[in-house]
């Protein structure tokens, strides 16, 4: 803002006059009742005709306004910037500060009086929706008629003011001060913004032009106004008025509305005012009218409806004579809706509307369009009303001033006593960083007074302010969280978190050392002193002589008086909490807390309305913080918040808002308190009040609650993912928790701080210092981008210490913030780097920062580019550069310089001489480097020599030739413009052969005419030192020209590059080129393209190739126009195992030169790629290449790549499998890849893949005819080629005659169900046909699988294809037909339930038997229930049947019954069994029925004791469950000990009470089976349990997952598994121990018990931590166990040296079949004993070690396991410590039977993926691999999908959080979407 504007001279017109072009712009654009508006402030300008010459009108008023009175002036700046939009920043700041000083009675309102004639008006609303409602009859009709309602409408406005200024009459009572609107400050914002005003920092191309003017702080003296001012002009609008908790936003609304019923204020008095609360809105449940929400939640008008209904219908006709206020919308329930503006249609104001719609309907303008809305809430509420709101500002908090004026009236007035009291009080808070912070908001300044009262023993003196206070907090109505702390906090609201710089806060400080020395040092300590100073206001336990005088002491005294009370007032805040509940009524709370709590002011009360309007008293905390800290003191002291429950609660918040954002009506500080609580500090307090809450061991209790605490916010320290808001709330509750190891580990996770667009206080530098000071030495780096803070914050700032690097990166930062900068940044003594970029520097600060960085000599880096130094401020900089002799680099670019700079800046290399490098690009890139070796005694030369546009003859460039051995250059010569014939070239040359330190000479003898000569110093790559260059490209040379470049060469140079690019060299140049070939002895490569060679000379390079060894490639490029580049390797004399490569592209090969080429190249003798990728190859040309193929016996590989463009060429090449029986692969797709590929001899089998064809017809037969004169085929895969159904029959016919071994790929064929039915059908004519899955979904899906021998058992897989019953007939034809076909698997087909029974119906089944699975989404619960009834009773030769969650299993079998029946999780409850019985009763040879994972109940448990008498062969009975169930096996007990046939029982996660246990010890002895996993029982249960394990003798599986055993039951278990040696699975994993028991012991004597289970088969122990000692004493049981094979042992802290003996004695395992050793810390050592172990253990199949250390010799060795593997199935490498796992991938070759392989979180790269694909085709069994959070990216992503191509059986890929960029990712994705990019 430009300080010499004086807003009471006349610059207020002469800005107008100034500013008047722009201005035009913008009325320009406005809407035409905008701009009535402002006519109106004209005299007659009302009758002007705006759709007429409008911009000529605009022009007069600016005149108009321009040459009237100052104040009139004024009035029109301040109503244009309310009213208009668009309006530019820097424009608004300017105008507005001008027009702030105007009267606040800016934007005149409508006439007083009401007018009731006015129809057709709009009241100041730019809405254009709002237009002509046209007058229901004439005038006079009108008057007559509408009297009487307007009567009734003036005497309700009357008794509505009369109810306002009784409401102000009982919140004013108590106020200190009275509350002025002119005198509250509010914060302009701009309307539907996103998170926060963004940064207007220009991009490079807006630079060079005028800096743009910084972005103005919300909050800034500049941008605010009054709130008076900013309501000015609401009228017909939805305005919006922001403010925190407490900062007095009701108060200020009942005060709007106190003024509006004397008449004043900017709410006109004609208007009907009504004044709504949110938290009132939150009790209505049903919906209501317009009419029912204004009389009965309002005032009602009286009985009379006649009264009623004029009211209403005078409010329809008029709506623009109502102001809604609707306060707190923070505190409401429900979330209002935007609707677009083309769906706003009008609704009917008399029908019943749920509250929420009806408040939307009127933001929304769907009722009484023209009204004004004026809502308050918070800041992050704003974004809910987007798109709605016409203008939002924010309350600003208190300053300095403010807070100390509102101190000396809380302690004076009225008691002249208090007055010194007062003025220790101010000194003591001003001087305090809390209570400050704190203070800014009126609410919680009360508090701070009344805990400042205390700590100061000011409550004798003090006595009448306490009874005001107390007084006060019983003041009903209004909201309590505001309106009931500290009675005046709105009345001088302004500038939030301002501080003066002069304001004086010292007087008194030495009469306050005492007093200092006990405030509290965190904002936790600060809320218990707080309460503690409640507690003290209990006038009926005032004055006791017991309690102590120091605060912290008082505090912990006064908790333990207060001990219960403050329990039940704890739990209803934590209660509130926990259901967002701020209001509570009177039942809520026990009659003695809620006197306590009214009586000490911790509570207030208030009245709020029922839905019926009849009034309740209700109670709210006095500010939310406070019901949030007694909520944490809650969870810190109370064992009925569970652990669970508070990592919930644990959660930093962001300061970053987003329409996805949870609503709620609190502050998000619950877990900062916690955080504090968490310190030792507290633990007085907290032990005091959690022996109340949880009874005995409080202190234990208590620091395992903060022990918890500290270890989440461990957890967050070491988080690598939180955002810069985040991050800040991070510190503070580091802060909070005053624990500096915590502090420590925030800033080793993040060597650099960013903070990013939020906005800084002085509380928030605090907590920084607090963080980054626990550093130390190693420094640490603060970068703040574009976050808006006060200059006093950089006050703060040296508060960090050890900071090296500060960045401020932002529009908002210019001078003024430089010069503050400045101030402070020689206390930074560890700086080393500043930047200062993206910012509005000018000159000016530049020079500050100058000066300042004189005293920061260890500064290395300097950034200020991106600002608007321009020559001035560059130069400056550039002043300080002899006083750091630290420096290494400075940035100075894009600061709208000139060369002058750049001059200046060479100017200081003769001063500053250790300046080493200077470069300036365009003026935008600008960059000074320094070197730090500097020699004063050594010579600078030159680093470049530039000689160029000298012409120079022939004999000048001879001379130089001569001389320039001489000279001491080092890096290079330029000599453009100086060499102009081949005769100079040909001197230049000699260079290379007669210099020894010239590696490079490049020339260009064409315009633009271009030398350099490049000295070894010069390179930019590194090369060998004989390496040299020769570029002689664009110089017109003829093949005589190449003989004089030969001879002045020399007769063996060096050279190791030659261009010889865009000359005239033609055929007979090339000749020449490959003659001297054998002289280029070192050559690498030769660039020759552009040189007009025709195809005879293509055919000479071809002989080249042939008949060189080192040259290994020849890539031709039309014609060799475009490139022609010969490559040359080391002389391998005759390798003919090398490799070469003729590649001819973008060509166009007639039919002779192709046979030509093909006979040139058949002399190769070495293997041999031939690429024809993108040329043009006729049918002729392709016929002449087979003719040659058999010949060509080197050729390996022949690319035709995006040359094959129609079918018929296709098949031709294809038919290269009858013509060349040595073609191993061929794949063709047309105009992308396709390759060939042969052997050196006749090949066994081929590969086929022939896909995007149209083989139809002819095609297809001659495809056919192909295949069957062919080789074997391997595999076949003929997707895409548009068969549809009858080219798919027409190829399935003739399968029979072809010879297929693997399988056949027929996808994405527009196939049909009829295709389909066809593709089923090869199972009956194909003998050899193994299995075919089928899927008609989007992603197309079929394929054939294929043995090599008949008879064997096949399987047929149908998956979401739409089947009807006509299908599933054909279908039960050919299972029919096919008695070796046993699996048949549907999936998703959308069949319905009577579908699925006809099927069942229809199926034989033979002796073989046949399985048969129907997944669908609707087989679940009762449904499940009822399709097993079906089933069964409609096929009797089903023997098993079974329903796992939505799938169907069914088993047949001729002549067999039913044995087996099975509702595994599906959602069954236990009433909907009872229909089984029946089906039951026919079953008497049942012997499994499995319903676990069911909610059974008391129903299902009634059910089975129905059934099981029934069942005497039944042996396995499963009735697991998820969720902990007390009644079944109470139910069932009994019932089971009559069930003697069981012998295996199922009863996991079942809850057994000592009844049932006492049963079940009848019970267990006979099992053979049991499942005690996730069972709860007591201590007295389960050890009668475990005791009667010891007689089951029989028991071969026993399962006691996730049990809790105490030492006792941890004996009695190994005492009985010493009974129980018939047992062959023993799971135990994840036991937990009783509290205080480390069950070490109890586990090495189990181990020990082992010792005699010979028959061991499967051990699980997972969870154990077992170590080195338990190891020890598996490793002595391992041995017996022969029969061992599934040993499992994650989480058991197994180190390197145990898992290698482990290992050892697992190698008289000779059984074992999995092995899983994951989550331990495993290393080289165990890898390297896997090497030597594992391939003795042949029947290994499963192995996982992820989560361990291994290296890369760890990574090598296990690779010699795995070859040795050849059954292994699935192995699990995950996060095993290295990426070097390529070794382990390339084993996997050796696996055939490999499944499922897991290498993600390795950090692999490329070569590994590389790896795998190279490994998938050799793997044809593979269903998965897990590559997830890996560095592969595109190249690795590319060869997988490549690979996919060979693997159908392969299900999924995954590839998430690797470095495979989005666009690259979808890109692969839709190639193949087995490629999985997503978490999921």
């Amino acid at each position: 803002m430009d300080d010499e504007l004086d807003p009471d001279g006349d610059n207020v017109n002469s800005v107008l006059a100034q500013e008047s072009s722009e201005l035009l712009t913008i009325l320009s654009g406005q809407s035409p009742a905008v701009i009535m508006s402002l006519y109106q402030m004209m005299p007659g300008g009302a009758r002007w005709d705006i759709n007429t010459n409008r911009t000529e009108h605009i022009k007069a008023m600016l005149e108009y306004f321009r040459l009237a009175s100052a104040a009139d002036c004024r009035n029109f700046l301040q109503s244009m910037c309310m009213l208009c939009e668009n309006i530019p920043m820097h424009l608004e700041s300017k105008l507005m500060s001008l027009a702030g000083y105007a009267n606040t009675d800016v934007i005149h309102s409508p006439t007083a009086a009401p007018v009731p004639l006015r129809t057709t008006d709009v009241c100041e609303n730019s809405n254009p929706t709002v237009t002509d409602v046209k007058s229901p009859s004439p005038p006079s009709d009108w008057q007559l008629s509408k009297r009487p309602r307007i009567d009734h409408w003036e005497q309700y406005i009357a008794a509505v003011a009369g109810l306002l200024q009784r409401r102000w009459e009982r919140l004013s009572e108590p106020l200190v001060k009275e509350v002025q609107l002119e005198n509250v400050w509010v914060s302009l914002r701009t309307v539907n913004r996103g998170r926060d005003r963004p940064d207007q920092t220009p991009g490079s191309a807006d630079r060079g032009g005028r800096t743009p003017e910084p972005d103005v702080d919300y909050g800034s003296f500049e941008s605010r106004v009054t709130l008076e001012t900013f309501l000015q002009g609401c009228a017909g609008k939805v305005t919006v008025l922001v403010g925190q908790s407490g900062s007095g936003k009701t108060l200020l609304m009942s005060c709007l509305g106190q003024q509006w019923a004397c008449g004043l204020g900017p709410i006109p008095s004609s208007y009907l005012f009504v004044l709504l609360e949110f938290r009132q809105l939150n009790l209505l449940s049903c919906p209501l009218s317009l009419s029912e929400l204004l009389f009965r939640q309002y005032l009602p008008p009286g009985s009379d409806p006649k009264k009623q209904r004029a009211i209403v219908d005078y409010l329809l006709t008029n709506p623009e004579q109502i102001c809604w206020v609707l306060d707190g919308y923070d505190e409401f329930h429900r979330k209002l809706t935007r609707q677009k503006k083309e769906q706003r249609e009008l609704l009917d104001p008399e029908k019943p509307l749920p509250v929420a719609d009806l408040i939307s309907a009127l933001l929304n303008r769907q009722l009484l369009p023209g009204c004004t809305v004026v809502v308050t809430c918070r800041a992050r509420d704003v974004i809910d009303l987007e798109g709605l709101s016409d203008k939002v500002g924010q309350l600003l908090g208190w300053d300095c001033h403010e807070i100390k004026e509102y101190v000396h009236n809380f302690f004076v007035k009225g008691n002249s006593a208090s007055g010194s009291l007062g003025v220790q009080a101010a000194d003591l808070l001003l001087t305090t960083r809390h209570f400050l912070a704190m203070s800014s908001l009126p609410a919680l300044c009360n508090i701070c007074c009344i805990c400042l009262e205390h700590l100061l023993g000011g409550r004798d003196t003090g006595e009448k302010v306490r009874e005001k206070e107390e007084k006060r907090v019983q003041v009903a109505g209004g909201r309590g969280e505001e309106d009931s702390k500290g009675g005046n906090h709105a009345q001088t609201v302004h500038q939030g978190g301002r501080r003066r710089g002069s304001e004086d806060v010292t007087n008194g400080r030495t009469q306050l050392l005492a007093t200092q020395a006990q405030i509290p040092s965190t904002l936790t300590q600060v809320y218990l002193t707080v309460i503690g100073a409640f507690l003290s206001r209990d006038p009926d336990k005032r004055g006791s002589n017991d309690m102590p005088k120091t605060p912290p002491q008082s505090t912990v005294y006064m908790l333990s008086q207060y001990r219960s009370e403050l329990c039940e007032l704890s739990q209803l805040a934590w209660k509130g909490l926990e259901e967002g509940k701020i209001l509570f009524v009177e039942e809520d709370i026990p009659q003695n807390v809620l006197t306590f709590s009214i009586r000490t002011g911790l509570l207030s009360q208030m009245e709020i309305r029922r839905e019926d309007g009849t009034p309740v008293n209700s109670y709210c905390f006095i500010h939310l913080t406070i019901q949030e800290f007694l909520a944490a003191l809650r969870i810190m002291t109370s064992q009925d918040v569970s652990d669970t429950q508070l990592r919930k609660r644990f959660s930093l918040k962001t300061r970053w808002m987003t329409k996805s954002d949870q609503r709620t009506v609190f502050t998000d500080s619950l877990y900062l308190y916690v955080c504090g609580l968490a310190s030792p500090h507290c633990t007085p307090a907290l032990v005091q009040l959690a022996r109340t809450s949880g009874g005995t061991g409080s202190q234990n209790w208590v620091q395992k609650r903060q022990a918890l605490v500290l270890k989440l916010l461990k957890n967050l320290c070491h988080s690598n993912t939180l955002t810069g808001p985040k991050i800040l709330e991070l510190c503070h509750c580091v802060q909070e928790s005053q624990d500096h190891q915590l502090a420590e580990q925030v800033v080793h996770t993040r060597p650099n701080l960013e903070l990013r667009n939020i906005r800084l206080l002085p509380n928030d530098i605090d907590a920084l210092a607090f963080v980054v000071n626990s550093v130390g030495d190693s420094g640490i780096g603060l970068d703040f981008g574009a976050c808006s803070m006060e200059l006093e914050c950089l006050d703060d700032l040296p508060r960090c210490q050890y900071v090296h690097y500060l960045c401020f990166r932002s529009r908002k930062y210019g001078d003024k913030f430089a010069e503050k900068l400045s101030s402070i940044l020689p206390k930074f003594t560890t700086l080393r780097k500043l930047e200062f970029c993206g910012a509005s520097l000018t000159a000016t600060g530049a020079a500050s920062l100058a000066s300042a960085l004189q005293n920061c000599p260890d500064v290395t880096e300097i950034n200020l580019s991106d600002n608007n130094l321009k020559d001035a401020g560059i130069e400056h900089i550039a002043d300080v550069f002899t006083k750091l002799p630290g420096l290494v680099s400075v940035l100075l670019g894009r600061n709208n310089s000139s060369l002058k700079a750049v001059d200046y800046l060479i100017g200081k290399m003769s001063s500053c001489l250790n300046i080493e490098h200077i470069h300036a690009d365009g003026m935008k890139e600008m960059t000074v480097t320094f070197s730090q070796n500097f020699d004063l005694n050594s010579h600078k030369s030159e680093p470049t020599i530039s000689l160029s546009g000298g012409q120079w003859d022939v004999e000048t460039l001879r001379t130089l030739t001569q001389f320039l051995p001489k000279f001491s250059v080092t890096k290079k010569i330029i000599l453009n413009d100086s060499c102009s014939s081949v005769e100079g070239l040909v001197i230049l040359t000699a260079l290379l052969s007669e210099c020894p330190t010239v590696m490079e000479l490049h020339i260009r003898l064409q315009s633009p005419i271009q030398v350099s000569i490049v000295f070894s110093g010069g390179r930019e790559k590194p090369a060998d030192k004989r390496s040299k260059l020769l570029c002689l490209s664009c110089c017109g040379l003829q093949p005589a020209d190449l003989e004089k470049v030969w001879r002045s060469l020399g007769t063996s140079p060096d050279l190791t590059l030659l261009d010889l690019s865009s000359n005239c060299l033609g055929n007979k140049g090339l000749r020449k080129l490959l003659e001297v070939l054998p002289r280029l002895s070192i050559i690498q490569e030769i660039n020759a393209r552009n040189n007009e060679i025709s195809m005879e000379g293509v055919v000479m390079l071809a002989g080249a190739l042939c008949s060189h060894n080192n040259l290994t490639q020849i890539h031709i490029s039309d014609g060799g126009r475009e490139q022609l580049t010969l490559k040359f390797c080391p002389d391998k004399s005759d390798d003919k195992q090398q490799l070469k490569m003729f590649r001819i592209n973008n060509s166009s090969l007639l039919p002779n030169n192709m046979t030509t080429l093909c006979r040139r190249l058949v002399q190769c003798r070495s293997h041999l790629e031939l690429d024809l990728s993108h040329s043009s190859l006729t049918d002729t040309a392709i016929e002449n290449l087979l003719k040659v193929l058999p010949k060509m016996t080197s050729l390996r590989r022949l690319n035709v790549s995006h040359s094959i463009t129609s079918t018929a060429e296709a098949l031709m090449l294809l038919s290269c499998l009858t013509v060349s029986k040595r073609a191993t692969s061929v794949e063709l797709r047309p105009q992308t890849e396709a390759f060939l590929h042969f052997e050196s001899v006749k090949a066994e089998h081929a590969s086929c893949r022939l896909t995007h064809f149209d083989l139809k017809g002819d095609s297809l037969d001659r495809l056919l005819e192909i295949l069957q004169q062919g080789p074997p085929l391997s595999d076949l895969d003929l997707s895409s080629n548009r068969l549809a159904d009858e080219g798919v029959k027409r190829f399935l016919d003739s399968l029979p005659n072809l010879k297929i071994t693997n399988y056949v790929i027929l996808s994405n064929n527009d196939l049909t169900q009829q295709g389909l039915l066809e593709v089923a059908s090869t199972l009956c004519t194909c003998g050899n046909v193994s299995g075919a899955e089928v899927s008609l979904a989007a992603e197309e899906r079929c394929l054939i699988w294929f043995t090599q021998y008949d008879g064997c058992e096949k399987t047929l897989s149908i998956r979401e294809s739409s089947l009807e019953r006509g299908h599933l007939v054909r279908l039960a034809e050919i299972v029919s037909a096919c008695p070796s076909l046993t699996k048949l698997e549907f999936k998703n087909n959308l069949l319905q339930s009577d579908s699925i029974e006809d099927f069942v119906k229809l199926l034989n089944s033979s002796e073989r038997g046949i399985s048969v699975s129907f997944e669908e989404g609707w087989i679940r619960s009762e449904e499940a229930v009822s399709l097993v009834c079906r089933c069964l009773e409609l096929n009797g030769n089903i023997y098993t049947i079974r329903v796992h969650q939505t799938t169907l299993h069914l088993s047949l079998m001729k002549s067999t019954e039913l044995t087996s029946v099975s509702l595994v999780d599906c959602a069954v409850e236990g009433h909907q069994l009872t229909s089984m019985t029946s089906i039951i009763q026919k079953c008497p040879l049942l012997t499994e029925l499995d319903i676990s994972h069911n909610s059974l109940g008391i129903e299902g448990a009634e059910f089975l004791c129905s059934v099981l008498p029934l069942l005497p062969n039944l042996k396995s009975l499963g009735i697991g469950s998820k969720e902990p169930c007390l009644t079944v096996v109470q139910k069932l007990s009994e019932a089971l000990l009559q069930a003697t046939a069981i012998q295996c029982l199922n009863l996991s996660g079942h809850v057994i009470d000592d009844t049932a246990a006492q049963i079940m010890t009848t019970v267990l002895p006979r099992l053979r089976l049991l499942d005690l996993s996730h069972c709860a029982w007591s201590a007295a249960g389960g050890l009668q349990l475990i005791k009667a394990l010891g007689e089951c003798v029989s028991l071969e599986g026993l399962c006691l997952d996730s049990l809790q055993l105490n030492e006792k039951s941890m004996m009695c278990l190994a005492q009985a598994l010493k009974n129980i040696i018939s047992i062959r699975s023993f799971k135990i994993n994840k036991i937990s121990t009783a509290p205080g028991q480390s069950g070490a012991n109890g586990l090495l004597d189990l181990l020990t018990a082992m010792e005699g289970l010979t028959r061991m088969e499967e051990i699980e122990l997972e969870g154990w931590r077992m170590a080195d000692r338990g190891i020890e004493q598996l490793t002595r049981v391992l041995p017996v166990w022969t029969e061992l094979r599934k040993v499992s042992l994650p989480k058991n802290l197994i180190g390197d040296e145990s898992g290698d003996k482990l290992l050892e004695a697992l190698n008289s395992c000779s059984h074992l079949e999995e092995l899983h050793m994951a989550t331990n810390s495993l290393g080289d050592l165990t890898a390297a004993r896997m090497a030597l172990v594992l391939p003795s253990l042949t029947r290994i199949s499963v192995l996982d070690i992820s989560d361990n250390s291994i290296g890369y010799e760890g990574s090598v060795s296990l690779s010699r396991a795995i070859m040795c593997m050849k059954n292994l199935t699935k192995i699990h490498l995950t996060s095993v410590g290295t990426p070097e796992l390529c070794a382990v991938a390339a084993s996997l070759t050796h696996c055939p039977l490999i499944q499922d392989v897991g290498l993600g979180w390795n950090n692999c790269e490329d070569k590994v993926a590389v790896e795998l694909a190279k490994v998938i085709p050799f793997c044809q069994k593979l269903t998965r691999i897990d590559l997830e959070s890996n560095n592969v990216s595109g190249v690795g992503a590319e060869a997988l999908v490549r690979a996919l191509k060979s693997c159908p059986a392969l299900q999924l890929i995954r590839l998430w959080r690797n470095k495979v960029p989005p666009s690259e990712a979808h890109r692969l994705s839709l190639r193949d979407r087995r490629l999985n990019f997503s978490p999921t």
